[in-house]
């Protein structure tokens, strides 16, 4: 079987890789201290002070995080991280510029660190765990009780124009209950949300939590980048100006703390909660941006920050708690820092009120008119006027031991579902080619509009996440792009082109080299925004790159050939283009582009080798996409009985029968994809393995980022995800606080009691560079926290109580010592003030 395939372990060094080239003895005491921590680490007797890291002495970024951990727990030596290691690739370049750099270092000395977390007890724990629970309940009994009194109002209705009407004022009526019910629970539970803190699982978090919840079911979420959006946060209490446009779909929590200046741009991805977990507490803070501010796509804005009048933060960029824009400057980095990139790149146009106003106006008729009717309406047809479910759902007919059920629930889930993937397809591959015979690169448009609509619609149906769940990480992810539009020149296939999470703008503008291999979450940005207006631009990636994950390209993006693109790298828009170099971290600077351990497997993807070794993994992979859609139809088939079956049971038992059936649907969701995630591993954990993308354990292993855990976000911040984790093989303390963290690898993770994992944190216990891939254990000590947007990498120890601050990059191999506070991307110890509670609180 391809799980018991043999483990492929690191070489031991190879003494021949580490030739003097001029032999260069170390002078003093820091270089000779640095020289024997180096030669302990690559297993050499001696290291030159004039040897390069990765040239001479065939070094990689995990031997250097290893010599780095041991500098740090040395007292004699000063602190070293992976971007000293890049910079100064040498002993003698080291020990010179750290020399050089300390004495400027005054208070404090020694690295931030972090109190002790005060545990949460645990009977507060399962307390709180049972409330949540109830409310659940609570919520599903009103949500049944509700639909089951429209379904039969509708039912009433004769005739095509009656049942069109009843659709239209019970689903009109449904809606503005499910977008105004949110709003008047946040004004009951919290009134005014104000700047404090208060622990997990007691009172307060359980109205926080609810609040929270509420706002993330909100239909008003599906209105993002519309003018009714801005009206909705302003409904909660947000300070929003004239002419504000939000793109992020990350819905903000404690709106009464977040302040928006008029001609403000919010682009996708951004983070701006208002909230953060921190050592076991929610801490709440101000997010203020002033007037024609621009905010970049995947950012992080922390609680407490601010951005004046004209100010701008760059894409992949974070500020830190405490940090503020000074008026009219531009910033980007994580932390932010000053720079002279020009962000806003596209010029205004006319979009007054008006045209807001009205676009807002339209916006409302269509949904209310069409969608919602078409949608209450169809629903009733469909279980009513086909005439297998007619009959089979008359009162009283149909009984969970009745074969009939099963036969009806077969014969509509096959339909529905497979009907989808056909319909669906053709739908996304032909009508947004004709909704983009309106668009024309380059042109400005102003915003609300007949090209902004089409815009829209070309981006949402173009990222429809099933077509790239199903073709991604194979072969076939290429053929998909091209169907969407993509510019791919000659491809030169690997079989993992692309990963399955890829984004776009317009795919009608998107270009990849000959060569070019991208992992999992690239956003290529491909469309700028103004506060009143926006165009589309080709976005190019060149050849023979390597994309790292979660990366977002911009249009613009100063990058040519044979470049390697290291995770969360900010992608530069100035300077000349960067060509046959690394680049690492944002604001990001250059590393190798490779190192010789990397390419031990090259001979595999030439030649007869490459052949041979694609056929079998396209093979394989065709398998997966099979066994994929088979493990989707059959959930999709399971639901359909229950919601079949309560149909029928409403007459019988009322509106219980669809409470529970709602309750059932997600239990058993949960069991479902736990039960076939662990049956893949047959109950055994995953090990470290180093090996080539063409080995057959590396196609299984991707099999397993194929199974859909898309309903662990149901569980967020609650004890419940906690027990998911655990029956997915996460070895979990106890008391765990989870608000939305991933993680990827669950077997080869290792999380202590009293953590705390903030919304968009990820542990990623695998990388893919080119052909290579590698997996390893990472270990996150008790009591940790892992902040907002934040990303831990393979082979990972955090020590107790250690914090990893916002959106920072904790690359691999590195160790983490115990109460230590790092941040940035990549992620060094801090040595400032910001992000630090106490000092904000000061």
């Amino acid at each position: 079987m391809e799980e018991e395939s043999v483990e492929v372990l690191p070489p031991a060094p190879d003494e021949s890789a580490f030739v003097e080239r001029g032999y260069a003895g170390p002078v003093t005491d820091t270089e000779k201290n640095f020289a024997a921590v180096l030669a302990e680490v690559v297993c050499v007797e001696r290291v030159s002070a004039d040897s390069h890291f990765f040239d001479d002495l065939g070094a990689n970024s995990l031997v250097m995080a290893h010599f780095c951990a041991k500098v740090r727990k040395r007292a004699d030596l000063p602190s070293v991280s992976m971007k000293d290691i890049y910079r100064y690739p040498t002993i003698r370049s080291l020990a010179v510029a750290l020399e050089e750099t300390a004495p400027a270092a005054t208070e404090p000395q020694i690295p931030v660190q972090t109190p002790e977390v005060e545990p949460a007890g645990t009977l507060r724990y399962v307390l709180c765990g049972t409330a949540q629970l109830l409310l659940f309940l609570g919520y599903s009994f009103l949500a049944a009780a509700v639909t089951g009194r429209g379904y039969a109002w509708v039912s009433d209705g004769s005739g095509l124009a009656d049942i069109y009407l009843r659709s239209l004022v019970f689903g009109g009526a449904g809606f503005v209950g499910l977008c105004t019910f949110p709003v008047v629970a946040k004004w009951i539970l919290i009134g005014r949300w104000r700047a404090r803190e208060f622990p997990v699982w007691g009172l307060t978090y359980l109205r926080f939590w609810t609040v929270k919840v509420l706002l993330h079911a909100n239909p008003m979420v599906l209105f993002v980048g519309n003018p009714l959006y801005v009206l909705y946060l302003r409904a909660l209490g947000a300070r929003i100006g004239k002419r504000v446009t939000i793109l992020s779909r990350t819905v903000p929590v404690c709106t009464d703390l977040l302040e928006i200046g008029t001609g403000t741009v919010i682009r996708k991805d951004s983070h701006f909660l208002c909230y953060r977990a921190h050592a076991g507490r929610i801490e709440t803070g101000r997010v203020s941006l002033g007037r024609d501010v621009f905010v970049g796509e995947k950012t992080v804005l922390d609680i407490d920050t601010s951005m004046g009048d004209g100010a701008q933060l760059g894409h992949t960029s974070a500020l830190y708690s405490g940090q503020r824009v000074p008026d009219g400057e531009r910033w980007h980095g994580s932390p932010a820092q000053r720079t002279e990139v020009d962000y806003v790149r596209v010029a205004p146009a006319h979009c007054g009120t008006p045209r807001r106003a009205w676009y807002g106006v339209l916006t409302l008729l269509q949904l209310f008119l069409l969608y919602v009717p078409l949608t209450v309406g169809g629903m009733y047809m469909l279980l009513t006027e086909v005439p297998a479910l007619g009959d089979a759902l008359a009162p009283g007919t149909v009984g969970f031991t009745s074969p009939k059920l099963y036969l009806d629930a077969l014969i509509v889930s096959l339909v529905l579902f497979f009907g989808f993937v056909v319909v669906g397809l053709a739908t996304l591959l032909t009508v947004p080619r004709l909704l983009n015979l309106v668009m024309r690169p380059d042109r400005i448009y102003p915003l609300y509009g007949i090209h902004y609509s089409a815009h829209r619609a070309i981006t949402r149906l173009t990222n429809v996440k099933f077509f790239l769940w199903l073709c991604g990480d194979s072969s076939y992810i290429v053929d998909y792009l091209r169907g969407l539009g993509y510019d791919l020149s000659r491809v030169e296939q690997t079989g993992s082109n692309f990963g399955s999470d890829v984004q776009h703008e317009t795919p009608y503008l998107a270009s990849v080299g000959s060569g070019t291999m991208v992992a999992d979450g690239l956003s290529l940005m491909n469309a700028e925004f103004s506060s009143t207006s926006f165009r589309v631009s080709r976005a190019s990636i060149g050849p023979h790159n390597f994309l790292g994950n979660h990366i977002a390209y911009p249009s613009g993006g100063k990058t040519g050939d044979n470049c390697l693109l290291g995770t969360k790298v900010m992608v530069p828009l100035d300077g000349e283009v960067r060509e046959g170099v690394g680049l690492l971290g944002s604001p990001c600077f250059e590393i190798p582009r490779s190192v010789e351990r990397d390419s031990r497997f090259d001979h595999l993807r030439t030649g007869e080798n490459l052949r041979r070794n694609l056929a079998a993994k396209n093979r394989y992979n065709i398998r997966t996409m099979g066994c994929c859609l088979v493990v989707r139809w059959f959930h999709f088939f399971f639901l359909t009985v229950l919601g079949l079956a309560a149909v029928d049971l409403h007459g019988v038992v009322g509106q219980l029968a669809i409470a529970v059936s709602l309750v059932l649907g997600l239990v058993s969701t949960a069991a479902y994809f736990v039960l076939l995630e662990r049956s893949f591993t047959r109950f055994r954990p995953l090990k470290p393995r180093l090996c080539s993308i063409y080995d057959p354990y590396f196609w299984w292993h991707e099999r397993l980022w194929k199974v859909p855990d898309h309903y662990l976000n149901v569980f967020n911040g609650t004890p419940f995800k906690n027990m998911v984790w655990r029956s997915l093989g996460v070895r979990l303390g106890s008391r765990v606080f989870d608000d939305g963290c991933y993680v990827t690898e669950r077997t080869l993770t290792t999380i202590g009691s009293d953590c705390t994992l903030n919304a968009g944190s990820k542990i990623q216990c695998h990388s893919q560079e080119d052909g290579t891939f590698k997996s390893d254990h990472s270990a996150i000590g008790a009591g940790c926290t892992i902040g907002v947007g934040a990303l831990v990498h393979y082979g990972v120890t955090m020590g107790d109580g250690a914090v990893l601050a916002a959106d920072s990059f904790l690359m691999k191999g590195e160790d983490m010592p115990r109460h230590a506070r790092w941040s940035g991307n990549p992620a060094a110890a801090s040595r400032d003030g910001h992000d630090d509670p106490a000092t904000r609180r000061r």
